[in-house]
């Protein structure tokens, strides 16, 4: 049986859309101090506009176990139209902010939108391929969305180079309108689609909705940008004009958006067939265990806030890290016992407990530490020795590791047509944790010559082959019922790895650079009356940062290195091989 054009549609247009949301993370790194400037920050306190960045990682983590269970139970495209709706407000909210709270929440949505896009997707290829042949698709869509990843800070560039950071937001809204229309337009054809399609096409023709929305939005937009000609007006001005001190949802436009925001919901909650049936929703959140998920997601969110608020160039985690994590271990312990009580928990009993699936998701932590290392460090050696007048150059570095993971991704899925999920991970970890072991041997001159390049290739290859294997693994030994909830938690723990792994990471590098600074002879020893000015100190302290740069490098070594055992060992009775030519006669 041949897979029908609408489903092969529908997957590529999901692919799309997680690229998008894969872009974003990495998107605001560059437009970050415009952000902040329009947020009422000083310049000098940067460091206060992390929420930007780590609100969207809460939303993508905390967040994932609930919609991959809520994918399970409601549906695969329901869910996927209701991350790109979510991604879209996301987008608006953030492109319209004025403060830091409003560009917060904005990307908190965002998060949450474009992290439900990936169980969705992942269970959605579960759906449509047999076990046998979901290599291929499951690499392809990896590698679709290391190629976001990629993609972020350029496009970022891009758009900053002719307009305003507003302007990548914009962007975004526009991608999420287009992909909402055509993925609903293709599930409409898709065989995938369940017997409610028909009560979401009369959806589709609510106008009352559709009023309240423009109204809400040309509103919200107006109160935000707030545009000069127009508040200077005599009259037009009044109504920017706010009822109680300076508050602008106080004023006749903001409490216009507001109640057409209020009368939206309500309509929502009340109609037939609304545009957006919150009734529908609260059903399916529920019964996907929604105090079980809230609990898992503080668990989760205090690990992000913790490890993900901090600057990793100079400290392990944030001032607050200890409370965050105190905080994490009481819900971790709540939601254990919540587990134990539930009669139908967010992780269903014995649905993880094959090997194959909770080894996958511990490889997983294991490759999100080491490959969090790549994405932290090379930007900054290079930024050390060869790029020192330009922070972009640096990050450009880290393209040439980047543009080999899709090539590993795609590859990594063909061969599991033809060997073991185990041996194709272990041997991609293999050699990523090669790569690294050449990295860090790296010294002030290694980025000057072409040969640099070698590992960096060699390492991006290496964790793209082990992606689409661990994903497959995952699926492979989790019942269908579960499949959203067993895409998200392999997602969930990469994410959780990256941000544990560079604050232990980090430790070590700091670590190694101190011990290396002890050493330092006195500036008046090296450099007599020069003092620390001269050539030959500076040196030593440069061979001092680089020091901190090379421990972490051989760490990710060693997280490469136990991440490729634990493939070999924990997934060696995973086989997702053709047997014979049965497999060739599916789409």
């Amino acid at each position: 049986m041949t897979l029908r054009p609408a489903d092969r549609s529908l997957l590529a247009l999901a692919a799309i859309a997680i690229a998008i949301a894969a872009a974003d993370t990495y998107v605001v790194v560059l437009a970050l101090p415009d952000m902040s400037a329009a947020a009422g920050l000083d310049a000098l306190e940067l460091q206060r506009s992390a929420p930007i960045i780590s609100g969207f990682l809460l939303g993508y983590v905390a967040m994932l176990p609930l919609i991959g269970r809520v994918a399970d139970i409601e549906g695969r495209v329901p869910v996927l139209l209701l991350a790109l709706a979510v991604f879209a407000v996301g987008s608006a909210v953030t492109m319209l902010a004025y403060d830091l709270p409003g560009m917060v929440a904005g990307r908190f949505l965002q998060g949450v939108g474009g992290g439900g896009l990936v169980p969705a997707t992942m269970a959605l290829v579960a759906d449509l391929y047999p076990e046998e042949r979901r290599g291929l698709p499951l690499g392809l869509v990896s590698a679709v969305q290391e190629f976001g990843s990629v993609l972020g800070p350029v496009a970022g560039a891009l758009v900053l180079a002719v307009a305003t950071w507003r302007g990548i937001f914009a962007l975004n809204l526009a991608a999420a309108a287009v992909l909402l229309l055509a993925v609903g337009r293709a599930a409409r054809r898709s065989a995938v689609v369940d017997a409610s399609a028909a009560a979401r096409r009369a959806a589709g023709h609510d106008v009352v909705s559709w009023l309240l929305l423009l109204l809400a939005s040309v509103a919200g937009a107006l109160n935000a940008l707030r545009p000069p000609g127009v508040v200077r007006d005599l009259f037009w001005g009044q109504f920017f004009v706010s009822y109680v001190g300076t508050h602008r949802w106080l004023t006749p436009v903001g409490l216009v958006a507001v109640l057409a925001l209020v009368a939206l919901l309500v309509w929502s909650l009340t109609a037939r067939h609304p545009l957006l049936d919150l009734r529908r929703w609260w059903r399916a959140f529920a019964a996907a265990d929604l105090p079980g998920a809230l609990l898992l997601a503080a668990a989760l969110g205090g690990i992000v806030l913790a490890f993900g608020t901090g600057d990793p160039a100079v400290q392990v985690f944030s001032p607050a890290g200890p409370w965050y994590l105190l905080g994490s271990a009481v819900a971790a312990v709540l939601f254990v016992v919540h587990l134990r009580r539930a009669s139908a928990p967010v992780v269903p009993r014995g649905s993880l407990a094959h090997r194959n699936a909770w080894g996958g998701l511990l490889v997983s932590f294991f490759v999100g530490s080491a490959l969090i290392a790549a994405v932290v460090s090379i930007p900054i050696f290079a930024a050390l020795t060869v790029h020192k007048d330009s922070q972009v150059a640096a990050s450009l570095v880290l393209v040439r590791l980047l543009v080999a993971l899709p090539v590993g991704a795609v590859l990594g899925g063909w061969l599991l047509r033809r060997l073991p999920a185990g041996v194709i991970a272990g041997g991609g970890m293999l050699l990523a944790a090669g790569g690294f072991v050449w990295m860090a041997s790296w010294d002030a001159e290694s980025l000057e010559h072409l040969v640099s390049t070698v590992p960096l290739l060699v390492t991006g290859l290496g964790f793209g082959l082990a992606l689409a294997p661990v994903n497959a693994a995952v699926l492979a030994a989790t019942d269908d019922a579960v499949h959203g909830l067993a895409s998200a938690m392999t997602v969930v723990a990469r994410m959780v790895g990256m941000l544990v792994g560079i604050s232990a990471l980090t430790a070590l590098g700091l670590r190694a650079f101190y011990a290396a600074q002890r050493d330092i002879p006195a500036p008046a020893e090296v450099c007599g009356d020069e003092g620390s000015r001269c050539s030959a100190y500076i040196r030593l302290q440069l061979d001092a940062a680089l020091t901190q740069e090379q421990f972490i490098f051989a760490g990710a070594a060693v997280c490469a290195l136990v991440a490729a055992v634990l493939a070999l060992v924990l997934l060696r009775g995973s086989d997702t091989r053709e047997r014979g030519t049965a497999g060739l006669l599916i789409g």
